[in-house]
């Protein structure tokens, strides 16, 4: 009972280890390659992603442990909630890998539509566990849908270049 902090820190700060990596494999082109994309006049100023996400991965970390605690840890009814959970993090961790990383705006978008997926039904599975937790993860799901609106639009409005052509 006394180290059960640990248990509350190690899950919130867990979705901030692969945001932190993908950043920093990132961060080059962020400044290069994403300013010279044609974005819609809504696309949120780059100043603000830091700060939504920082407060997003937070809610959704503390939102899993609370699922984990009142599952009792790593029991067998945890498999699926977690599992799910676990794999819309690992969705969320690559969507910068492909669309930063790669320059590949279509796979960004079908990680982006998978991960949409995912937390819908992270949240359906979280809901008659723990209905703060699932609460938690509804300001994500609502910036989700932008930045899918946005991944969407971004898509049409810079075709990918066909190999051999300049920029």
């Amino acid at each position: 009972q006394g180290r059960m902090w640990v248990y509350t820190v190690g899950f919130t700060v867990l979705p901030h280890v692969g945001s932190f990596f993908g950043w920093f494999i990132n961060r080059k082109e962020i400044p290069v390659w994403y300013e010279k994309l044609k974005k819609p006049s809504w696309c949120p100023p780059r100043r603000i992603f830091p700060v939504a996400w920082t407060v997003l991965y937070t809610g959704m970390g503390y939102a899993s442990y609370l699922i984990w605690n009142d599952l009792g840890g790593c029991s067998s009814k945890a498999i699926v909630p977690l599992g799910l959970y676990g794999a819309q993090l690992a969705l969320n961790w690559a969507w910068p890998l492909f669309f930063f990383g790669a320059h590949n705006l279509k796979m960004a978008l079908i990680d982006i539509l998978c991960l949409d997926g995912l937390v819908i039904g992270t949240m359906c599975s979280w809901y008659r566990i723990n209905k703060i937790a699932t609460l938690l993860m509804v300001p994500y799901l609502g910036w989700l849908a932008m930045a899918t609106c946005l991944t969407i639009r971004i898509w049409k409005d810079n075709p990918e270049q066909k190999p051999g052509k300049s920029e």
